[in-house]
């Protein structure tokens, strides 16, 4: 009751300016509350209250804490007229999940389990077509295994015989979803962290897919009619767009910025994949696309994301019409793509990876989930992205990179207002209104695309955050690869130092 009392007080804090101003207010009525709660903000930082969850953390002491191993995540291809507009969402999680498997020689049967975080789709269809996906580990590396039959007929009867005793077991692997919307591929991700830590299993994978063309974003049934009677509660069913209205109306972020915010997402993505950054996180996705003036299929390869407009000009998205409100700000260039994608994350401990001698992408350090008002959902980063720095005992200061969820210009712009961010830090190889945003896959591929960046980075870049919103928010804090040399019994100082120093590619 304390934690939930302190997270309140958290967002109260958020909206204004002064903790002594809500001190004020808290016994007075509920509409004395709501009109603090819904007060002109005054964008700077405060302190997070928010309490923590020990099963996310890692200790401050070096120890066999949980490292992520492998992160890999399809290209992001537009719903409906991109490159996985007929790709079944099972072949588009199949890819991710073997490339996390082969590309570290793993058994799938060493594998605790696999949680895949998705929206849209129906929990048991979705379940179901993970489940499928994961099956098909054995399947494709038997493809493969046929094709190079073809030409090296001995060497791959040696091969599928090999082959097929490491993947044969892939079935035995347990699979589920989870679904805290838009950062349902996060929560897979710290869920796995969790299990891990608690001593469930050893190594598990956090995933993350969406499949927006499959599955359009539409509310099935009837809406309880009590939910008339209930503000807060009819809040919870306003487009997100709406939202993105309410951010930039109450908080004074102008079209002008959202505008500006969108071409910089768009030149920053255009930029990492003409230097070819995305390499390093995407893989190609062997599929089809159906030609309907010819009533054919064409198989193609997909491999980079479809959605990116580098010429993306701040005239030209100011000649876009609001979409969900007259005379409004949000417009389709200042949001977020709706698009098709997956991703998966390959956590382990740290003792086994050291043991197994695979490459370490990074630590996975804290988590916090929080909520907010539905009716301005986006400003959740700005509460979840504190609560989850505290939590690893850092200052925002201490972070390096921050990959937020651009689902709306108007929402990124007032995070990074509202924590006091340096540009130069945030979405560094831009976001979600440029490469676009598959609901649950997106914390999967904003972990793949930090965590590769920090790599590049070396070590200068320890820490880093993942974090995105709706229905509340999350975020979580990873740390650059360390490693050290020495053991326990040294000085506390000279155990600091060495955590700084950077694991090398592969440890002999």
């Amino acid at each position: 009751m304390e934690k939930a009392i302190n997270r309140q007080q958290v967002l109260l804090q958020h909206l204004n300016p002064s903790a002594s101003s809500f001190s004020s207010h808290q016994n007075n009525s509920a509409l004395s509350v709501r009109s603090v709660y819904y007060s002109h903000l005054n964008l700077s930082a405060s302190a997070c209250l928010a309490g923590d969850s020990t099963a996310y953390q890692r200790t401050n002491v070096y120890g066999d804490d949980v490292v992520i191993v492998a992160a890999y995540r399809t290209a992001l291809c537009k719903s409906k007229r991109g490159g996985f507009k007929d790709t079944y969402p099972d072949d588009l999680l199949a890819p991710v999940l073997r490339a996390v498997i082969e590309k570290t020689n793993l058994n799938p049967s060493e594998v605790g389990d696999i949680v895949v975080g998705t929206v849209l789709a129906p929990g048991s269809q979705r379940a179901s077509e993970c489940r499928m996906a994961a099956s098909m580990l054995a399947s494709l590396v038997y493809i493969n295994i046929i094709d190079v039959f073809l030409w090296f007929c001995i060497l791959s009867l040696s091969c599928w015989l090999i082959v097929s005793t490491s993947y044969g077991d892939a079935e035995t692997v347990p699979v589920r979803t989870v679904n805290r919307q838009c950062s349902s591929g996060l929560q897979a991700v710290a869920d796995v962290a969790a299990a891990i830590k608690a001593g469930f299993y050893e190594i598990g994978i956090g995933a993350g897919l969406e499949s927006m063309t499959t599955n359009p974003m539409a509310w099935e049934g009837s809406v309880n009619p009590r939910v008339k009677q209930m503000e807060q509660a009819q809040n919870c069913l306003l487009p997100m767009g709406v939202t993105s209205e309410n951010v930039a109306y109450r908080f004074g972020v102008t079209r002008q910025e959202q505008d500006q915010a969108a071409v910089e997402s768009h030149r920053k993505a255009a930029a990492a994949t003409a230097s070819g950054k995305f390499k390093d996180e995407i893989v190609p996705v062997a599929t089809k696309m159906l030609i309907q003036r010819l009533c054919d299929e064409k198989p193609v390869t997909i491999s980079v994301d479809d959605g990116i407009r580098a010429n993306t000009s701040v005239s030209d998205l100011g000649k876009l019409k609001p979409v969900f409100k007259k005379n409004g700000t949000t417009t389709a260039g200042n949001s977020s793509q709706v698009s098709d994608g997956a991703g998966a994350v390959l956590l382990m401990k740290r003792s086994v990876a050291m043991r197994k001698g695979l490459p370490i992408l990074g630590v996975f350090r804290t988590f916090a989930a929080v909520g907010v008002d539905p009716a301005i959902m986006g400003v959740g980063p700005a509460v979840a992205i504190p609560a989850a720095v505290k939590s690893a005992g850092l200052e925002l200061d201490d972070v390096d990179l921050f990959e937020i969820n651009e689902a709306f210009a108007s929402q990124f712009v007032y995070c990074q207002k509202k924590l006091e961010l340096d540009p130069q830090k945030i979405n560094v190889n831009g976001g979600a209104m440029a490469i676009g945003h598959p609901l649950g896959a997106t914390g999967a591929r904003c972990v793949a695309t930090l965590l590769h960046e920090m790599k590049r980075r070396g070590k200068d870049c320890r820490f880093g955050v993942v974090s995105m919103h709706r229905n509340g928010a999350a975020a979580a804090v990873f740390e650059g690869v360390v490693i050290v040399l020495m053991s326990c019994a040294m000085p506390e100082k000279l155990k600091l130092t060495a955590s700084y120093l950077r694991m090398p590619d592969r440890i002999p």
